[in-house]
């Protein structure tokens, strides 16, 4: 039993599919993908864009999520605003439908953060949404139904360290003001994590991808247990996916590779410093303001014609773009973000067939923009307000056709040695001007 508030564990028993501790569960040596794992990588891949939510009683400070960190907040005095969270203005119903309206095919939103609350009914702690807030409903579950109503997919993000359990233990490299006292055992930490998961994979239905963070919290050579965490979480849900935003190249057992920040092989935030690895599915996340969490102060979002071009140059790497919104302590999505979906929305509406279900194209960075591919079509994406005089492609296969995507209107070119030339001078910018090149099958 856990001395600090709120955190204890129950003794009810999940019972069913938990069957002996979590602990037991064998992980295999080498982890081999399931047939529906890998059908779930393929449809992931082809979503190419998703929202990020980062929702917890943080928001109620206004200050983003690391608040408590941040500001060296005893964790205990922290915990009390729980008993005001009263989110009145949530409604499942309307975010999926923003949501699904922005074209985005996914949503991942915090099951629980940093700062230890849980948003979803757990029975191993009562700092949760049911029984430590007026609110006592499960915010999780009401966002599964409606995302399988709307048939938009469920991720769940999950925290792998805690700024206020006494057994996540040794402190990491954060939460040393957050006021703990005492230290518990690091085994029955790792316990109550996967008590949880199997909690987040057993009660609410099918659950896309389970997004982990933290681990950069310890030191190199830490031991996670993560073959024994991913194997339960597999055996589980074997289509459920696995990523962890630790920095490092991917681990045994992870479905996709992940970026913070950054497209993948780009490093400008200081976040995302590992190369592409393998042939994983990749997804970048980002900000669409400057915060994960909801901060009053921060207005700056940024613009449509931003928005949509990060997603076109994620695409033109093979990575989904996983955009984050900050929803207020009301529970409603802000209205700024709002507008912003269904900008992105419009453009997907009309443009979303060269960015679903591509890969990679010839090109995957210039100053000019970037490429996408689809069987035998290739789709230039000039991403510049000034258009270039010409675009080079290393490009060998035959072309059938060359025309602007939206009009039809020709787009004259010419073949060079090892690739060709597009003649783009007399073209018109916009927010993502697309050549449209069929190749010969």
């Amino acid at each position: 039993m856990e001395t600090h508030i709120f955190h204890y564990f129950k003794t009810i028993c999940l019972g069913g599919l938990l069957g002996m501790s979590a602990l037991s569960v064998q992980a295999e040596n080498k982890y081999v993908p399931s047939p529906e794992n890998l059908q779930a990588r393929k449809e992931f891949q082809d979503n190419r864009f998703g929202i990020f939510l980062h929702w917890g009683i943080y928001s109620m400070f206004g200050q983003g999520e690391w608040h408590m960190n941040n500001d060296n907040i005893d964790c205990h005095e922290y915990a009390k605003v729980a008993s005001g969270f009263y989110p009145s203005r949530f409604n499942a119903h309307e975010w999926v439908s923003a949501i699904k309206a922005s074209g985005a095919k996914y949503i991942c939103i915090t099951s629980r953060h940093h700062d230890g609350f849980s948003m979803f009914d757990t029975q191993y702690s009562d700092y949760d949404i049911v029984d430590a807030t007026p609110f006592k409903r499960d915010i999780i579950k009401e966002l599964a139904e409606e995302c399988r109503k709307q048939g938009i997919k469920l991720h769940l993000y999950y925290s792998h360290l805690d700024w206020t359990r006494e057994d996540y233990y040794p402190l990491g490299k954060t939460g040393h003001g957050t006021g703990r006292t005492s230290h518990g055992e690091w085994a029955t930490y790792y316990e109550f994590m996967n008590h949880q998961l199997t909690e987040l994979l057993t009660n609410y239905g099918p659950i896309g991808a389970i997004w982990f963070d933290g681990m950069w919290d310890q030191p190199d050579g830490f031991d996670w247990k993560l073959e024994e965490q991913y194997a339960l979480i597999h055996k589980l849900q074997p289509a459920c996916l696995i990523g962890n935003n630790h920095h490092k190249a991917p681990y045994p057992g992870e479905d996709f590779q992940m970026f913070e920040r950054d497209l993948p092989g780009e490093n400008k935030a200081g976040f995302s410093g590992e190369s592409v690895v393998g042939k994983l599915p990749l997804e970048t996340c980002e900000t669409m303001n400057g915060m994960w969490g909801y901060r009053i102060k921060d207005q700056n979002y940024k613009s449509v014609t931003e928005l949509v071009r990060l997603l076109v140059r994620a695409a033109g790497k093979g990575a989904n773009l996983l955009m984050n919104i900050g929803p207020q302590p009301n529970g409603e999505l802000p209205a700024v973000a709002v507008e912003r979906l269904k900008g992105i929305g419009k453009w997907m509406s009309e443009n979303g067939e060269t960015i679903y279900g591509t890969t990679a194209g010839n090109v995957m960075t210039a100053s000019w923009g970037t490429t996408t591919r689809k069987g035998n079509m290739l789709y230039v994406h000039l991403l510049a307000d000034q258009m270039p005089q010409f675009v080079t492609l290393p490009l060998t296969e035959k072309i059938v056709s060359s025309t602007v995507f939206h009009t039809g209107e020709k787009v004259k070119w010419e073949k060079i040695q090892g690739g060709i030339v597009l003649h783009t001078q007399n073209l018109q910018p916009s927010v993502d001007c697309i050549i449209a090149l069929k190749l010969k099958e």
